[in-house]
C-alpha cells in the first residue's frame, strides 16, 4: 500500500461529521422550498437597491413579485463581470458603506479591477460554506491546515482562513511564497492538509525534491483558482502522497467555497441553499437540462452586501444531479477544464490551454510545467508549446528528444486538431508562479 492510500483511508476514517455540513443533506423538497424563499427575499434586496438591475428589470416589464417559483429564475437579466467594472467601484452594492464590513477586490489584468463588498451576515455564510468545503474534503478539529492562498485584496487566503479555524483546525496563515519557508513549516510543523493553487502546489513539489525532503504527515490537499486537469491530479497525489480536492468560487459571488469535491471527488457540491446555480448556452443563454455541458450561471441567496443575479461565471461544465455515494443532496458541478473567455482561435480552431496540458501529461517525460506562446508571422497566427521535459530525457542523445518532440506534437494535434511546434526546455527553464500560473503569452499584438 503507497503512502497516498494509507494517508486517505486515515483522513476519511478520523474525522466526524460536522454540524456545519446539515444543509448538505436536505431532502430536495426542503432546500427547494429554502431556495425560493431566498431567491425572492435577495431579488426583492436587488431590485430595490441595485439602480442597475432595477432598470433591467423594468426594461423586461418585471418586479420582484414575478418570480414566483425557482423557473422564474430564468426570465431575470444576467450580470456579467464588464457590470462590475462600468459601475465601479460601489455601483452594485445593495448595503451603504456603514454596513460593509469588508471589501475585497480582483486582480484583473485589464482596465479596474472588480470590487466585491461583505456585510457582518455575509461573512458569517462565507465562513460557514468553507466550513462545509473543508469538511466535505476529509478535514476536521485536529488538522494541520498550511493556508499557502495570498492574504490581501485576494480572496482565497482570507476565505480558507476563517473556515479553517471555524472548523477547528489549526491554521497557519502562510501565506503565497517563499517556497523554502513553505517547505520548513510542512516539515516541522505537522501539516496535515494544504490549500493553495495546483501550479504552486506543483512548485513545492519540485522544490522538495531538490532538497531531498518529502511532505510530513501532509495528507490532504485542497487546491483552486485556476483549472486543472484530472493529469495534474494525479502527478501531485503520486509526488506528495496525498489525496488532492477541488475546490470553486469567485471572488464576485463570495470567494472559495461556492462548491467543492467530497472525499468522492466524482464532481464539486456546489452549497446551493446560498448559490443557485444554471447551466445556459454560452451562446444563446437559454437554460440547459441536467447533465448538459454550458456555462454556469450563479445566483447569490444570502448575499446582502452586494447579491448577484444570474451571474455568467464563463466557466463551462455541467451539473450533475445523480445521488452521490457521501449521501449529499446537493447538485454537483464538473470539475472545469476551461472558460468561455480563455479559448483563443488558431486558424480556425478554437483551443483551450486545459486541452493542451492534457496531452501534454498523457507523454511520459514531461513535466506538468508548460506554456503557450502565440505569435503572428506573415499574417498568420502561430502557435508553439513549450514544455518542460525531465532531467533523464533532457540528457539524453538527440534522436531521443526528437522522437519525443513528434510524440507530443502528435499528443497535441489529437486532442485539438492542429499541428503546432513543440519545443522541449530543460527542467526548470520556465518561469514559476506563486499564485495562477500564467499558460498563454499572446504576442500577437505586440
Amino acid at each position: 500500500m503507497t503512502r497516498s492510500q494509507v494517508n486517505t483511508q486515515r483522513s476519511d476514517a478520523g474525522v466526524a461529521f460536522h454540524p456545519a455540513s446539515a444543509p448538505d443533506f436536505l431532502p430536495r423538497r426542503e432546500l427547494a422550498k429554502l431556495q425560493l424563499e431566498r431567491l425572492q427575499k435577495v431579488v426583492r434586496r436587488a431590485y430595490e437597491k441595485v439602480p442597475l438591475f432595477r432598470q433591467r428589470m423594468e426594461a423586461r416589464g418585471l418586479r420582484p413579485d414575478a418570480v414566483k417559483g425557482l423557473p422564474d429564475l430564468a426570465r431575470l437579466p444576467f450580470t456579467v463581470k464588464a457590470d462590475l467594472r462600468d459601475t465601479y467601484p460601489f455601483g452594485l452594492f445593495a448595503s451603504s458603506m456603514d454596513e460593509v464590513v469588508r471589501l475585497h477586490a480582483s486582480s484583473g489584468t485589464t482596465g479596474k479591477p472588480i470590487v466585491v463588498a461583505y456585510t457582518a451576515a455575509d461573512l458569517q455564510v462565507w465562513t460557514s460554506v468553507m466550513v462545509r468545503a473543508l469538511a466535505a474534503a476529509g478535514l476536521g478539529k485536529g488538522d494541520v491546515l498550511q493556508n499557502a492562498y495570498g492574504y490581501g485584496l485576494f480572496t482565497g487566503g482570507l476565505g480558507a482562513h476563517y473556515g479553517g479555524e471555524a472548523l477547528g483546525a489549526t491554521v497557519i496563515p502562510i501565506s503565497g511564497g517563499n517556497t523554502e519557508r513553505q517547505l520548513m513549516v510542512l516539515q516541522d510543523f505537522g501539516v496535515t492538509a494544504i490549500c493553495c493553487t495546483p501550479s504552486y502546489m506543483i512548485h513545492l513539489i519540485e522544490r522538495a525534491r531538490d532538497a531531498k525532503i518529502g511532505f510530513g504527515k501532509l495528507r490532504v490537499g485542497v487546491f483552486g483558482a485556476e483549472p486543472w486537469s484530472d493529469g495534474m491530479r494525479e502527478y501531485i497525489q503520486a509526488e506528495a502522497g496525498i489525496r488532492a480536492h477541488d475546490i470553486y468560487g469567485l471572488s464576485e459571488i463570495i470567494g472559495p467555497g461556492v462548491g467543492v469535491e467530497c472525499v468522492h471527488r466524482d464532481g464539486l457540491h456546489v452549497f446551493e441553499d446560498h448559490f443557485y446555480p444554471e447551466i445556459v448556452d454560452p451562446e444563446t443563454g437559454e437554460v440547459l437540462p441536467d447533465g448538459v455541458e454550458g456555462e454556469l450561471v450563479l445566483t447569490t441567496l444570502s448575499k446582502e452586501a452586494m447579491p448577484m443575479i444570474r451571474y455568467r461565471t464563463r466557466d463551462i461544465t455541467a451539473l450533475q444531479a445523480e445521488p452521490c455515494p457521501c449521501g449529499r443532496t446537493l447538485r454537483r458541478i464538473r470539475r472545469i477544464g476551461r472558460r468561455s473567455d480563455d479559448m483563443f482561435i488558431i486558424r480556425g480552431v478554437n483551443v483551450f490551454p486545459s486541452q493542451v496540458e492534457t496531452a501534454l501529461l498523457q507523454v511520459e517525460g514531461t513535466l506538468p510545467h508548460y506554456q503557450i506562446v502565440l505569435t503572428r508571422e506573415k499574417g498568420l497566427d502561430e502557435m508553439e508549446v513549450q514544455v518542460e521535459v525531465t532531467a533523464g530525457f533532457f540528457s539524453d542523445e538527440i534522436r531521443g528528444l526528437q522522437a519525443l518532440q513528434h510524440e507530443l506534437e502528435t499528443a497535441v494535434d489529437h486532442v485539438i486538431g492542429l499541428r503546432v511546434k513543440v519545443t522541449l526546455v530543460a527542467p526548470k527553464t520556465l518561469a514559476r508562479s506563486e499564485g495562477k500560473a500564467k499558460r498563454v503569452v499572446d504576442q500577437r499584438n505586440i
